[in-house]
């Protein structure tokens, strides 16, 4: 094992054992989270809402691109909650999801997956709406 596969696996190792495993749950039921949209090397982006309700996770800023919400997965430790979500639009492909919330700071990746294109990493940092 080469020494980046080794310190890979031991950051793989090292955040399963502070965060359980991802579970289906509606632990951020009833949040949302109002921020900005980017893709990865760009300065500006899209208003973005970031939902939780009925178990099911949803983008305001990529309603326009025809991607649905989807239902959502959790796991937490201490005051952090890790949240993982595929949302899917018929013309654009797939959204992967991952993001962390802690207090009331949402960040997130979004990863777009197409087949036959190359992947574009998008970011959302949010906060709470009150």
């Amino acid at each position: 094992m080469n020494r980046t596969t080794a310190t890979a696996a031991a950051v793989a190792f090292a955040a399963a054992s502070v965060f359980p495993a991802f579970a289906e749950t509606n632990a951020l039921d009833g949040r949302s989270f109002e921020g900005v949209f980017i893709q990865k090397g760009k300065t500006a982006g899209d208003a973005d809402t970031l939902s939780f309700s009925n178990g099911r996770f949803r983008s305001s800023a990529c309603d326009r691109y025809g991607y649905s919400d989807a239902a959502y997965r959790t796991a937490s430790a201490g005051d952090s909650t890790r949240f993982e979500a595929v949302t899917e639009s018929p013309k654009y492909g797939r959204l992967v999801w991952h993001g962390e919330i802690r207090g009331n700071k949402l960040d997130a990746t979004a990863t777009m997956v197409r087949d036959g294109s190359s992947n574009v990493e998008n970011w959302v940092v949010a906060g709470e709406k009150n």
